[in-house]
């Protein structure tokens, strides 16, 4: 299985380089990056940086107050917008492109292809989101395919729940938006109202609801017992993997599905094989329960899914002082059997920005869980734009308001990747040195992650349980492991202490030479990986191996042990590695 190692940009503002920056500003008045913004030169510097994948987030059109009508785009009632720019997450056209984005809007879908032609051109793959659950309340699409039925054209109105219907209907009663939304000089009107998309069957949704978006009908009546209706296949299904194939077909790679669990798993396993006959693309599910995992996917046919229950909230607990560092043995432990499959990162468009006064408050805090979450497994490893030049996101935007978060609903732009942009390049020369450094840092780190291949593709072992009692090895602070493929081992060691260096003397338990199959106590090539610095080193039972991990930072510490170790177990095995360790550590020290 790859290794992916994901950018995540929000093409809006990455490529945005106008200063102004306007609470609720508009379009006009505060720009707003375009697909042209990735040219050749800055999507190879984003690829020299160990990217394999870039999730472009937003690219679908949504409902904006910014008014196309102008290019035959149906304008958006203010009081069904969030923000001046809209959340990409109010899907108001699933076939066209936002036209935001585009230099000539007429061209957009144009510019969109070129832009997915020059990303593969730049040797990595195109991920967009696919939002299954809801879309804009004034959805109509105007680039559908002649041939393509729009959602809720044939809808029967006067029925709270038809497996046929694409909507949930609230006969007899208006849409009532009583919380001062944003109106224009006629107030928005919605009769019958409809179901909002956050699961309200209200025709009075709150300010906290998904109160700009209508749920989507995938054959669940929700107001008796939740009954499945899936035979026949219902109408949204349909739809829904139309649109899949539309945009598989223009060289996507690969779907974020946005809140699966409010879909049917049904429905997953019905259309993600569909997709997949047409050409194999990735799915990456964003779910929220642990307990639905397996079943997203055995049943759901899932790629990878969201870890972000598990391995984000315990790595930021552990970053903000709220965990200790060996609290990370259960978070793998709880996943064992799926870990190749869970997505990590420590930061996206949903959550707070490490630097943030809501989260760390310092960027460099954050480096060692992200040591953690690239290196831990094989499973995919993603970064937010801005991530790794120490965004803050502190900035009131409008909507979006102060709240550790860069805005989705406004237009705004980002300071520092200003700087990092110059031209067509991608050089970061007018970054700050302590910017120019974390940015080094994120770049080694992800071309080790998909580069090393131990790390790529190599068995796991945990030296947390062999370390519990040493004095010499602060498990507050410090997490380690060992990585194995081949004639390699690497021993990654973390250290989650802001203020000091932590010298650390590390046991290795003689269970780890005999389940990762490597010989004890004979010399190897030492490589660190952050430094390029080589000496001869070993890793022996005999005595701790020591070595000082600098204050939130880590060491990534290869052993090549030539061609001695050529016959060792090949990635098909991994998980029987993993299984392996556990099962000893379950008998004898759990």
């Amino acid at each position: 299985m790859e290794k992916l190692i994901i950018y995540q940009v929000f093409p809006r503002i990455f490529g945005n380089r106008e200063k102004t920056r306007r609470k609720n500003g508009s379009l006009a008045e505060n720009g707003a990056g375009k697909f042209s913004s990735f040219t050749a030169k800055v999507l190879s510097e984003i690829r020299k940086n160990g990217f394999t994948h870039i999730w472009y987030t937003g690219i679908i059109e949504h409902a904006t107050q910014t008014d196309y009508t102008a290019y035959g785009i149906a304008k958006d009632h203010n009081a069904v917008v969030k923000g001046k720019a809209g959340s990409p997450y109010a899907i108001k056209d699933y076939y066209d492109v936002d036209p935001d984005l585009a230099d000539f809007v007429p061209e957009r879908m144009k510019e969109f292809e070129a832009l997915i032609r020059r990303t593969h051109d730049a040797g990595m793959k195109v991920i967009i989101d696919f939002v299954p659950n809801h879309v804009a309340r004034q959805y109509r699409s105007d680039a559908k395919p002649v041939t393509v039925q729009d959602l809720g054209e044939h809808d029967n109105v006067f029925k709270n729940f038809d497996p046929n219907n694409n909507f949930y209907y609230l006969p007899g009663q208006t849409l009532v938006l009583h919380f001062g939304a944003e109106q224009e000089d006629f107030e928005y009107s919605e009769f019958p109202a409809r179901a909002t998309g956050n699961d309200c069957f209200s025709p009075f949704p709150g300010r906290d609801d998904w109160y700009e978006t209508v749920k989507l009908n995938y054959g669940i009546d929700y107001l008796h017992g939740r009954a499945r209706h899936f035979d026949p296949i219902p109408s949204t299904w349909r739809k829904m993997l139309d649109i899949l194939l539309f945009w598989t077909k223009k060289g996507v790679d690969g779907f974020r599905c946005d809140m699966v669990e409010m879909a049917p798993v049904e429905f997953w396993n019905w259309a993600v094989p569909r997709v997949k006959a047409e050409r194999n693309v990735c799915f990456i599910a964003e779910v929220y329960n642990p307990a639905l995992y397996r079943e997203y996917l055995r049943e759901g046919r899932f790629d990878y899914l969201y870890d972000k229950v598990g391995l984000y909230d315990t790595l930021r607990d552990v970053i903000c002082g709220r965990k200790r560092a060996d609290s990370i043995t259960q978070c793998w432990q709880a996943v064992d059997d799926i870990r190749p499959h869970m997505l990590a990162f420590l930061e996206n468009h949903d959550e707070q920005r490490i630097a943030s006064a809501f989260f760390a408050g310092y960027a460099q805090a954050g480096f060692p869980g992200m040591i953690v979450a690239a290196t831990l497994g094989v499973n995919p490893v993603m970064v937010y734009f801005g991530q790794e030049l120490g965004e803050p996101g502190m900035d009131d935007e409008g909507f979006s308001g102060c709240d550790g978060r860069t805005t989705i609903f406004d237009y705004w732009s980002l300071e520092c990747l200003q700087h990092r942009l110059n031209g067509e390049t991608f050089d970061g020369s007018r970054l700050s040195e302590e910017q120019k450094s974390l940015c080094r840092s994120y770049a080694q780190l992800m071309c080790i992650a998909g580069s090393e291949p131990a790390i790529r593709r190599g068995a796991f072992f945990d030296l947390m349980y062999a370390n519990a009692h040493n004095p010499f090895f602060n498990s507050q602070y410090i997490y380690a492991f060992l990585r194995k493929y081949r004639a390699d081992v690497v021993l990654v060691v973390a250290n989650f202490e802001r203020a000091t260096a932590q010298p650390v003397r590390i046991h290795i338990p003689p269970e780890a030479f005999a389940v990762l199959n490597f010989t004890d106590n004979r010399a190897a090539v030492l490589t660190d990986l952050l430094t390029g610095k080589q000496t001869v080193g070993t890793l022996t039972a005999a005595c701790p191996f020591e070595v000082s991990v600098p204050a939130h930072s880590g060491k990534l510490l290869r052993f090549k042990y030539g061609d001695i170790e050529s016959d060792c177990p090949e990635p098909e095995v991994i998980d029987s590695a993993w299984h392996d360790e556990r099962s000893y550590l379950s008998s004898n020290f759990m």
